[in-house]
């Protein structure tokens, strides 16, 4: 049975989560930057999942969805201290990380935060220090003016309302930086993404796959896949790589 609850922190803000219990390798799906734990994938996965037995757990971080706090106020080192809360106070054994674009980024910061909790990794769409290599090379005159103005300007998106993008955010994004390095994770990785992502380049992917010093690293390009990866297929092909990083995990043949 699912549980549909909150983690409260000392000051009184809480984050809301849905976790389903079961046995073995806990499966935890990060979203993406303002999106939510409602989105297709992760109420498609929470269906795969528990199919298996497993237990399965998603949340929004502080300023998405549900929970407290407003989205500008917030920046990515309060998106990693909401999922190692959740690491910490609700996952009882290993996990496998599931993240989504930004998502893919918290999950890279929250294995090396946690490695004895993370034991595999699927990203989709990973965006790893993204603020800085994909949004400031982006910023035009107008934004730079009103970043230094106003602290933030408003993006306008594809997916939704315009997006606050923050001069704090930009900052504590230099903060965390990941692929100017190896990133040292040795446990299985499967990272997909699609060729014809508007936000991510592909190749991103592949330079992730070269940083990570893991030697149990996929990468699966899809021609015609976008950003969100949501389609029917797209969807298959994600539950089969979780299966597959599971599988490796647990020390269990490849099907």
């Amino acid at each position: 049975m699912m549980i549909s609850d909150r983690l409260t922190r000392e000051n009184d803000t809480a984050i809301h989560y849905r976790r389903t219990p079961g046995q073995g390798t806990e499966v935890v799906f990060l979203s993406g930057f303002r999106s939510d734990m409602e989105g297709s994938k992760a109420v498609a996965l929470e269906a795969h999942v528990t199919k298996q037995g497993r237990p399965y757990t998603r949340f929004d971080y502080r300023g998405h969805g549900v929970s407290d706090g407003r989205f500008e106020d917030l920046c990515l080192s309060d998106w990693l201290d909401d999922t190692l809360l959740v690491l910490d106070r609700l996952v009882e054994g290993r996990a496998v990380l599931v993240g989504s674009s930004m998502g893919g980024w918290l999950m890279l910061l929250a294995a090396r935060a946690r490695p004895d909790k993370v034991a595999g990794l699927v990203g989709i769409a990973a965006a790893p220090d993204f603020t800085e290599d994909l949004m400031r090379p982006a910023l035009t005159e107008d934004q730079k003016a009103a970043l230094e103005r106003d602290g933030v300007f408003y993006e306008p998106s594809p997916y939704g309302d315009p997006l606050p993008i923050t001069r704090r955010l930009l900052e504590d994004g230099e903060r965390h930086l990941l692929m100017r390095e190896p990133i040292r994770f040795d446990g299985p990785v499967h990272l997909l993404q699609g060729q014809e992502d508007p936000d991510v380049p592909w190749m991103t992917a592949v330079s992730l796959a070269a940083n990570l010093t893991s030697q149990a690293v996929t990468v699966e390009l899809i021609k015609d896949g976008d950003h969100r990866l949501s389609r029917p297929e797209d969807l298959r092909r994600i539950g089969a790589a979780l299966d597959r990083v599971l599988a490796q995990v647990e020390g269990r043949p490849l099907v």
